[in-house]
């Protein structure tokens, strides 16, 4: 959400942003919107202060036995025209506001200009990819033949899109989430949240879903929305907030179940867990000061690979460019997890810096230090920690023997009992 006045004083940084968005100019016609706004609101200001002054003085006429009606009647004509004036000034805004609220955050500096993902920058690839000495099955393959993963059931019983674990996979699920979690509590420094998984519009408006992306959301009768990831109720804990300089930066994670429509994705990873309606995900959310925000996205990079190297997964860093970032962010890295089975790497992490973008969206502010009653907007930072479900295919892909079986990486051992591999029968 942008600041109309910023914009009327930076019309060509405004406009140069949108442009490396792939987005006409738009500063000229949201200042003239703009002026048309201010002027109805002087003209309805200008009649009540008219207004005023005449009400002053009809109570001198009366003072002094005097006829008022003349002057009456000029306070009625006026009291009209203010109404009038006041009408316009409100759908003006409202116009206004609507526009402003669809237009995407400009993006950083450093980011890599371009239509799509064939632009981002690659910036480092960890791990080597294993070498199986056999053609590498994809996880469905893996999970039907051990009898673990069923998408014929979960589509008789939710359709199309969904998928049932069972047994040591139902549990190495479980155990990633726990592992991600108590990783990122621990060594990160993230406070563990259980938070809500409907929310309500505001909330969405809040972190940039709504009010254009509705159609990838699941809306619920009693208008609340299932949370497409924990991101939306975690970044809301600063929402209408004025925070102290001491309690920042705020680093907060939740493990949730996330929930996505999908629009638009017919005929894209049809098969297996890659995109799903219901997945799992830990999700880190920091709140910073704005001199602190770069940082802060490098270190929340940096703790949703440290998941990948524990796990001893091959992995890729790109920054992503203009054209595929999210409308939100101003920077996003993307964590690509190496999977075998279909020989590329895929997204397992998106670690964004949204500036103040989502913090004037959600008046969430702090007080700096010695800087008396005034107030700076927070910049705010959300990550995956990573997508669980996604977590699970590259650890099933990267660890699967030749027998069909999976080999558990050695930092989740302890969560599954010291079971060391999933074979037949588990």
């Amino acid at each position: 959400m942008f600041d109309i006045r910023w914009i009327r004083d930076n019309p060509d940084a405004f406009d140069d942003g949108l442009r490396r968005r792939g987005l006409e100019p738009q500063a000229q016609a949201l200042i003239e919107r703009d002026a048309a706004r201010r002027k109805a609101l002087t003209a309805a200001q200008e009649i009540q202060a008219r207004r005023n002054a005449l009400s002053r003085e009809i109570g001198a006429l009366k003072s002094r036995g005097e006829d008022a009606s003349g002057v009456l009647a000029r306070v009625a004509a006026d009291k009209e025209a203010q109404a009038t004036a006041e009408a316009e000034a409100a759908l003006l805004d409202k116009e206004l506001l609507e526009a402003l609220e669809v237009i995407p955050n400009l993006p950083a500096a450093d980011v890599p200009d371009g239509l799509d993902e064939t632009a981002n920058r690659e910036e480092r690839v960890v791990g080597t990819p294993p070498d199986f000495g056999f053609a590498p099955k994809e996880h469905f393959e893996i999970g039907e033949a051990l009898g673990l993963m069923d998408f014929e059931q979960a589509a008789k019983i939710s359709g199309a899109r969904f998928v049932i674990l069972k047994g040591a996979l139902a549990r190495l699920e479980r155990a990633l989430g726990a592992f991600m979690l108590d990783l990122q509590t621990t060594e990160f420094g993230y406070t563990e949240v259980a938070p809500p998984y409907l929310v309500r519009d505001a909330a969405l408006f809040g972190t940039g879903q709504l009010p254009r992306f509705a159609e990838d959301l699941f809306v619920t009768t009693t208008e609340h929305w299932l949370i497409p990831t924990a991101e939306v109720p975690l970044t809301n804990l600063v929402r209408e907030r004025i925070l102290d300089e001491d309690e920042l930066p705020l680093r907060v994670t939740a493990l949730t179940p996330c929930f996505r429509a999908e629009a638009g994705a017919a005929g894209k990873d049809t098969r297996g867990m890659i995109r799903q309606h219901q997945f799992d995900k830990v999700e880190l959310v920091s709140v910073t000061r704005p001199e602190d925000s770069g940082a802060e996205h490098e270190r929340m990079t940096a703790a949703a690979e440290e998941v990948l190297k524990r796990l001893g997964l091959p992995y890729r860093v790109v920054t992503l460019s203009t054209g595929d970032m999210g409308f939100a962010a101003r920077k996003t890295y993307d964590i690509e997890v190496w999977l075998p089975g279909q020989g590329r790497y895929r997204e397992i992490s998106s670690c964004s810096d949204c500036g103040d973008f989502q913090a004037r969206r959600m008046g969430a502010r702090y007080r700096p230090k010695g800087e008396g009653k005034g107030t700076r907007f927070v910049h705010t930072l959300n990550g995956s920690g990573l997508a669980v479900g996604r977590t699970l295919i590259a650890v099933m892909e990267n660890g699967q023997t030749a027998e069909g079986g999976v080999c558990i990486p050695e930092a989740l051992r302890p969560y599954m009992g010291g079971l060391d591999r999933i074979g037949p029968g588990s």
